[in-house]
């Protein structure tokens, strides 16, 4: 009753009896192993089941690796065709998908062309509409030989990046042969597309939100051609207002001038729109909104000319800032509107030609440059204040 096959790794596979029953065990039972409870015996039998199981898996291995080379070798004869006939089913396999896309989606055949051109009437962004509870507004673009650069204003929230970014995926849709989410489409060759949207940093590279920004325009700048299509939104921002200013006007001149790329360039820097009337092939659009009462109503309806206003306080007060903090910014901002810059003179500041100076200096500079202020009298010194005054007062 005591009797039981054991294994371990040291002796196998053996037969335990208990010391009480030890006598009993049969003659052909050979000792293995004695234990102050038990004895442990194996048998001729036993060891070729052992054998037999350990080797087993080893077996099974170069069993394994035999069919498995017989397969490959008989797959080698028809090799040839058999990579054509995988082709076939993914490009096949890709083209369904895209059929299944267009059909469902209802997208539309987009026109290829050789001239530089990316017209498109009434496009969605296919991403948003799905995701999107409300219907979505489609919106066109025309961007070719005479109109190489939008600059885009509008509310934020007001639908500026979607744009931006429905019309990269009807590119990118359009290139892989796929129709495109639009009612039409005319594309013309593109080599890139390059991006600047969205903001972020490199805390491991060490690089904040700004260099990460203006890395990117470095590479657009250093790197875009006139057969690129260039998206860029709200450059400058990381910086101060008239540095940002700068930057972002010097970097769309820069592309509207001299690269000749087709550009989608958003900003909330309202001196930028004076671009459309300085640069050729530049023009003005902006993202529609209303006011109705105390809310603002986005209508992300894309329409020609600059936006008149930006809607931050009100969107600061959708995103549920405090009412006294809206109050004391629409406060502030009304003083600083009032203590700025004239808008006759803003419009010159970075854009508009350089203010001349004067070709001859103003007389009291001559004559206070004339006097040698160590031979002075302190009495002498006062006339001479009197009459430097005396000249300002007079000077028309």
């Amino acid at each position: 009753n005591n009797l039981r096959v054991g294994y371990n790794r040291v002796h196998g596979y053996y037969i335990e009896i208990s010391k009480a029953q030890a006598t009993r065990a049969p003659e052909h039972y050979q000792r293995r192993q004695t234990l102050k409870a038990a004895e442990r015996y194996i048998t001729p039998e036993l060891k070729r089941f052992e054998d037999q199981i350990l080797s087993a898996k080893d077996k099974a291995l170069a069993r394994e690796k035999q069919l498995y080379e017989a397969l490959i070798e008989t797959l080698c004869e028809s090799l040839t065709a058999l990579l054509a006939t995988s082709g076939a089913l993914a490009e096949l396999d890709v083209l369904v998908n895209l059929a299944g896309r267009a059909v469902d989606l209802d997208l539309s055949q987009p026109q290829l062309v050789g001239d530089s051109v990316f017209a498109v009437e009434a496009g969605r962004h296919p991403v948003v509409e799905a995701a999107s509870e409300q219907p979505f507004v489609p919106n066109g673009i025309a961007l070719d030989q005479h109109t190489r650069m939008l600059i885009i204003t509008g509310p934020n929230m007001g639908g500026k990046s979607t744009y931006m970014r429905q019309t990269a995926l009807i590119a990118i849709l359009a290139h892989i042969g796929s129709f495109v989410p639009a009612q039409s489409a005319t594309i013309g060759p593109l080599d890139r597309i390059f991006t600047r949207i969205g903001a972020g940093d490199d805390l491991a590279g060490g690089l904040s939100t700004f260099m990460v920004e203006m890395t990117e325009t470095a590479n657009i700048l250093n790197n875009a051609t006139a057969n690129s299509l260039v998206l860029m939104d709200e450059v400058g921002r990381g910086t101060s207002t008239f540095d940002g200013l700068s930057l972002a006007w010097a970097a769309a001149s820069q592309i509207a001038e001299r690269i000749g790329a087709l550009t989608l360039f958003a900003t909330h820097y309202f001196e930028l729109t004076a671009l459309a009337d300085q640069v050729t092939g530049c023009a003005n659009v902006h993202l529609d909104a209303t006011e109705h009462g105390d809310e603002l109503i986005f209508l992300h309806r894309v329409k020609p000319g600059p936006a008149n206003q930006s809607y931050g306080l009100k969107v600061a007060a959708l995103a549920g800032v405090p009412g006294d903090v809206i109050q004391k910014a629409r406060n502030y901002l009304a003083h600083l509107e009032t203590t700025q810059i004239p808008d006759t003179l803003q419009g010159q500041l970075p854009f508009g030609a350089p203010r001349q100076q004067p070709d001859t200096p103003h007389p009291a500079l001559e004559r206070l440059a004339s006097v040698s202020l160590d031979e002075l009298t302190p009495r002498q010194a006062l006339e001479l204040l009197y009459e430097l005054q005396q000249s300002l007062h007079n000077d028309p």
